[in-house]
């Protein structure tokens, strides 16, 4: 095994935080107190809109939430270049 396979192979099982994030939204902590079921809190996206998938807080895609079964997913619609993710 090569030197570089090695170091691939070490990268493997890093863990990194992956965040889909459906939106944005600024509240004072007077109406965050106030959240409760049933609150609808408004975010600045258009609902179908696509989502952003972060790792580690860079934004690396783009796609749709989806339902499989009881839990929710994203299916991957775009992979962001480097340069437009930064």
């Amino acid at each position: 095994m090569s030197a570089d396979e090695t170091n691939l192979d070490m990268l493997m099982n890093v863990s990194l935080a992956v965040t889909a994030e459906l939106g944005r939204c600024t509240m004072r902590v007077s109406d965050v107190l106030k959240i409760g079921r049933g609150t609808i809190v408004e975010l600045d996206r258009l609902a179908g809109a696509p989502i952003d998938v972060l790792v580690n807080a860079r934004l690396v895609a783009r796609g749709e939430v989806v339902a499989v079964d009881d839990r929710f997913g994203v299916r991957v619609t775009e992979v962001v270049s480097r340069r437009a993710g930064r």
